[in-house]
């Protein structure tokens, strides 16, 4: 709070006048005082207890601008000269209230609640710059209705508890967007970057807890971390380490937690950038760069400002290092370069303006040097001329071009006198009174203003459109400004994009990543802010137990799943028909799979099954050139050759499962093999039957000689095929087999098989077979030392033992396998248990047609016969059995 003895001699105002008045609450001045006791002229005392921010001074000169374009312009306000009274708030409420009263009164002394001057009529207040003095203009502002613009948001204090600004305070026009629109900017920014890990600093005030009760709640939804917030300390703590500067250190405690923003390892730190923070901040950096070796003592920090950042040093701090600020991102209140104000600066003279008692105090600071005539006491020894030029000033003490809020003002009093004009347009008093010699101005104009200043809409000479949206503030955008500084302690501003909530959707914010020029500790690489590394393609995040969610370690993919981009929750499943590469990254389609007699496999498998095909022709014709001879006779023509075609199906049926699953090989793949087979395996338990039924038939006075024959033989194959026909039949009427593709059995490639439908009926066809094998492998075992020359049980038994072996280790090999594997698995058993049948049946007497012809006779037939009826125990009688054997030598044929 500044001490000001006699405020009512305060010369900090500036008067122009005009039959309107605009009246302005600037904050030219912050204070910081000692302990000093004065005993000067009131006047002496203020400059020399005050510490001045000579760039506000622009605020100033910006409404003057304004003003002047104003009353030069023929096209605004004809005829009606537009005035203004500036006054300095100096921050303080008994200030802001006194002068409050001089702008109602609009003369030097005022008498309340009277208007003491009726030529000069108050329209509109525009200021101030801090929230807790525009609520103390408010307070009586809002009594006399008169419009008053700011240049911030009005927030919650503990002066003024103000929750819905337009309900409590109607009065109010800010001149700045909506601050939820720079809080979105931020968290824009930040995306965008991938910047996860990020610290706040506020100020320790009520506008700094909200502020990080908004961005916390904010950054949260968006998946960005807070690593720590730090509340900046009131200036008194931070001069307290002044006094202490020689006894502290780095490993204080104390110190440390203070200055732990400038040493922490966090890259990214989001400031909310008022007063308070802004002066705090940089007492941080001074007092680290007093603590620390000036050789490592380099702050390398992405610094996020608030619209409210500026570059603006006070007079003592003109010799501040701005570099720590090198490659800062701040939002600012979009504006744009005025046309003609540069020009207005550089023919500014501390002697020129009349009536402008700030540019003498504001010349003093920033030049740092004394008028003559002047009464303060200054360190410098320095003498004003009044001819140093202003663009000579770094840019830290004033700026050439006009800033941000600056910028506003200039708006503030364009938007007053536009309203004025499209009222008094639409009213027809008013335009009578201008036809007038002196025209006046209406009573109670200022409350007649509100309903044309909130539907106000104009272009200012910037090329911009000044409208306000239906809460009454600015309806535009924040730019997003880089801060490139300098050695010499000038910077410059680079526009890199911008927040524009009146975009269309997903096109609000927009950046120039190009634009941007980064702290020199990065190298101009885009700075990293990640609690640890980020998960590459390929990886997942997965939560480190007792820390942020922004801290993570890194599990790669599982099968079948991938990422395809950085730092992913969780490893996405690829689309059916693809699947992940090598490194888990990408998904690939894959192949089809299935036995093509393109493939080596396939080809060999083609060729061993036209091999048997051949090989069971050829045993075929052979049998049927020798069908007269004993050995072909003697084991049932009709049986074997039943057996041959079968054997020669079996193989022929081993050639369906070659090639790309279609609709009808589906349909005859497992049918077509179960009834093939089921009839060579029925051929051969006929032929086991009929060889045992033959010699019991041989015993006297056996009964079995009426089974003896053809017709049993044919009963039993019609029989058992039968079954498997009724089995097979029933499976193509409820669930047949169809094509169908597997995605998941096999990583890379899709199986393209064919469904067996019901899968029950398949193993009944197989279980049936694996009956008809076992019965007649028991037959044959039984029979196999029957006495006969051509017996085939022996041949008969291990053959049945080969294909049962064959089928019982198919069945784990068919389980365990997929694709074209388990196909050539199936193929490989019709094969195997088919040429076992073939080998070890037919080629013992292929081998005897052939090779030994001279053992394919009836003699060996008889003398077998006569030596097996030598053993038999009935044997009394050799004439018997001589009749006996003639009887059934016709039946033994069959055998």
């Amino acid at each position: 709070m500044c001490t000001i003895t006699d405020p009512s001699q305060l010369p900090y105002k500036y008067h122009q006048r005009g039959d309107l008045i605009v009246g302005a609450m600037v904050s030219q001045f912050g204070c910081l005082f000692d302990d000093t006791s004065f005993n000067e002229h009131p006047k002496t005392k203020l400059i020399e207890g005050i510490i001045s921010a000579p760039k506000n001074y622009q605020h100033v000169l910006s409404l003057v601008y304004a003003v002047k374009e104003i009353n030069e312009n023929p096209k605004i306000l004809p005829n009606v000269s537009l005035g203004f009274h500036i006054y300095d708030s100096f921050l303080t409420a008994k200030i802001t209230h006194q002068n409050i009263l001089k702008l109602l009164s609009t003369q030097e002394k005022f008498v309340p609640n009277f208007k003491c001057d009726k030529h000069q009529h108050l329209i509109a207040v525009i200021g101030g710059l801090d929230s807790e003095v525009s609520l103390h203009m408010a307070t009586q502002l809002g009594i006399y209705k008169i419009p008053q613009q700011i240049f911030h948001q009005i927030a919650y204090c503990a002066s003024f508890p103000v929750r819905n600004v337009k309900l409590h305070l109607p009065s109010f026009y800010r001149m700045v967007p909506n601050e939820a629109h720079q809080y979105r900017g931020i968290v824009h920014l930040l995306q965008h970057f991938q910047w996860i890990w990020v610290r706040i600093l506020a100020s320790k005030d009520d506008n700094g807890e909200r502020f990080v009760q908004t961005m916390t709640k904010m950054l949260s939804e968006h998946r960005i971390c807070i690593a720590f917030i730090t509340r900046i300390p009131v200036l008194s703590q931070l001069t307290e380490m002044v006094e202490r500067i020689e006894s502290i250190n780095l490993a204080n405690p104390y110190v440390s937690r203070i200055l732990s923003p400038i040493s922490s390892e966090v890259k990214v730190i989001v400031v909310n950038a008022n007063g308070q923070t802004t002066t705090g901040l940089k007492w941080m950096i001074y007092f680290y760069t007093l603590l620390e070796d000036a050789a490592v003592a380099t702050i390398g920090k992405v610094w996020i400002m608030t619209a409210r950042w500026d570059f603006s040093a006070l007079s003592k701090e003109r010799d501040f290092d701005i570099q720590p600020f090198h490659g800062t991102l701040s939002f600012a209140i979009h504006s744009n370069e005025v046309p003609g104000f540069s020009e207005f600066l550089r023919f500014l003279h501390p002697k020129s303006q009349h009536g402008d008692d700030f540019i003498r105090i504001f010349w003093e600071q920033a030049f740092d040097c004394l008028f003559s005539e002047s009464d303060g006491i200054k360190e410098s020894s320095d003498t004003c001329t009044g001819q140093e030029r202003l663009e000579n000033l770094p840019g830290t003490l004033f700026e050439m071009s006009m800033t941000g809020q600056s910028y506003s003002i200039y708006n503030a009093v364009l938007a007053v006198a536009h309203t004025f004009q499209k009222m008094s347009l639409f009213r027809p008093r008013c335009r009578a009174m201008r036809d007038k010699p002196n025209p006046q101005p209406l009573i109670l104009l200022s409350i007649q203003l509100h309903p044309f200043l909130r539907s106000i809409s104009f272009n200012n000479s910037a090329g911009d459109t000044v409208s306000f949206d239906k809460e009454g503030e600015l309806a535009g955008g924040f730019d997003l400004i880089n801060w490139v500084t300098f050695p010499n302690q000038s910077f410059s501003r680079v526009k890199t994009g911008m927040m524009d909530p009146w975009s269309c959707p997903g096109k609000e914010f927009t950046i120039n990543q190009e634009a941007i020029t980064w702290h020199s500790t990065f190298n101009q690489v885009q700075p990293i802010a990640v609690c640890n590394d980020h998960c590459n393609p390929g990886y997942s995040r997965k939560k480190k137990e007792g820390k942020p969610f922004c801290c993570y370690d890194c599990d790669p993919c599982p099968g079948g799943k991938i990422s395809n981009q950085k730092d992913m929750d969780d490893c996405l499943k690829c689309p059916e028909g693809q699947f992940p590469n090598k490194n888990h990254d990408k998904c690939l389609p894959k192949n089809l799979n299935f036995l093509s007699l393109k493939e080596p496999l396939g080809i060999i498998l083609s060729v061993l099954a036209s091999f048997f095909i051949l090989t069971t022709a050829l045993v075929l014709g052979i049998f049927i050139k020798n069908q007269n001879t004993p050995i072909v006779k003697a084991n049932n023509r009709d049986l074997t050759y039943s057996l041959l075609v079968s054997l020669l199906l079996c193989f022929l049926c081993s050639l369906l499962f070659i090639g790309k699953p279609q609709e009808v090989t589906c349909y005859l793949r497992q049918t077509s093999f179960g009834l093939v087979f089921s009839v060579a395996v029925s051929s051969i338990l006929a032929k086991t039957i009929t060889v045992v039924l033959a010699f019991m038939a041989t015993k006297p006075g056996s009964k079995m000689r009426k089974w003896v024959g053809k017709k049993l033989a044919n009963s039993i194959i019609f029989v058992c095929s039968l079954i498997q026909a009724i089995i097979c039949a029933v499976w193509l009427c409820t669930a047949p087999p169809f094509p169908d593709l597997d995605m998941d059995s096999l990583t890379e490639e899709i199986v393209v098989e064919c469904n067996e439908g019901s899968i029950t009926m398949f193993y009944c066809v197989l279980g049936y077979l694996g009956f008809l094998a076992t019965v007649s492998f028991t037959v044959a075992f039984l029979a196999r030392k029957l006495p006969d020359s051509f017996n085939e049980a022996k041949f008969i038994t291990f053959s049945m033992l080969l294909f049962s072996s064959v089928w019982l280790s198919f069945l784990p090999s068919y389980l365990s396998t997929k694709g074209k594997s388990m196909v050539a698995v199936e193929i490989f058993s019709i094969l195997a248990s088919s040429a076992g049948l073939l080998g070890c049946i037919f080629f013992p007497k292929c081998y005897i047609i052939i090779l030994r012809p001279e053992l394919n006779s009836k003699d060996r037939t008889e003398n077998t016969d006569c030596s097996a009826s030598c053993c038999r125990q009935h044997g009394g009688q050799k004439q018997r059995d001589t009749e006996t054997q003639e009887k059934t030598s016709t039946d033994k044929s069959f055998v």
